[in-house]
């Protein structure tokens, strides 16, 4: 018999069909592997503990927050935030009901694509949290649907809330030599309109996806406070055969003083 949302453990809850397409699962298969994968990635790359304080930025319908509920302890604590009330109405429901240290809340933010009606901007939101209150905080293509004003404004926030010492992993579309040889390479239509320090795929719905050049995106986040650290882990997106994840990914660092 099928467990319900009572019976259920992090390994068979899971949101409804709809909402597992609306962070991009094409199968519930995959909505459980980007989770785990994603959660390999912050005990890998950013020392996350069992008993750290984590904020999930985007954290649409509880993909990384699932897997989250399986590591963290009693003494650790999540945090999430989307523009999707629907999605946050399903995460208190179904997750913090059973967890009570996981917290989710709706930011009303514009966004083309999922928050046409939002009455915040990326470029002024402030995190509804207090300053150094989490060990990790992660965004999981987040910033590939966000201009250059509303990242900067986040990797600012980013750095206040962090700890110091804490770390920060986040995705990309990294446009570099090699990114952009190989999109040319094999003949891609991918990122062919130029902006300032950024790509975007279409002119008329930007925000479907937005590249970003690499120096571009370490001048913000030195302006933030936050070091990166390297190597940058690139992406599986435009071609590479060696690769961590599809999206490129980068770890930074809020300085001990």
């Amino acid at each position: 018999m099928p467990a319900t949302n009572d019976e259920a453990t992090p390994r068979t809850l899971l949101p409804p069909r709809w909402l597992q397409m609306f962070v991009g699962a094409p199968s519930a298969k995959k909505f459980k592997e980007d989770g785990a994968e994603v959660l390999e990635h912050l005990i890998e790359l950013c020392d996350l503990q069992p008993d750290h304080a984590v904020l999930d930025v985007g954290c649409g319908s509880g993909r990384m927050a699932l897997p989250l509920t399986g590591y963290l302890n009693g003494e650790g604590r999540y945090a999430g935030f989307d523009v999707s009330r629907r999605a946050v109405a399903w995460c208190t429901k179904n997750i913090s009901r059973s967890h009570p240290n996981f917290e989710f809340k709706v930011a009303d933010i514009y966004n083309g694509l999922y928050n046409r009606k939002g009455k915040d901007t990326s470029a002024e939101f402030r995190f509804p949290f207090p300053d150094a209150s989490f060990d990790v905080v992660f965004l999981a293509s987040v910033f590939t649907h966000m201009f250059p004003s509303g990242v900067e404004n986040y990797l600012r926030e980013i750095a206040r809330v962090l700890k110091p010492g804490g770390r920060c992993l986040i995705t990309f579309f990294l446009l570099t030599d090699e990114s952009l040889g190989l999109i040319n390479a094999k003949k891609q239509k991918l990122f062919r309109h130029a902006r300032h320090g950024y790509r975007t795929n279409t002119r008329i719905r930007p925000e479907v996806a937005v590249a970003y050049e690499e120096p571009f995106v370490r001048n913000l986040y030195e302006k933030s406070g936050l070091e990166v650290v390297d190597p940058v882990r690139y992406g599986l997106w435009c071609g590479r055969i060696d690769h961590l994840s599809f999206q490129d990914v980068v770890v930074a660092v809020k300085p001990l003083t």
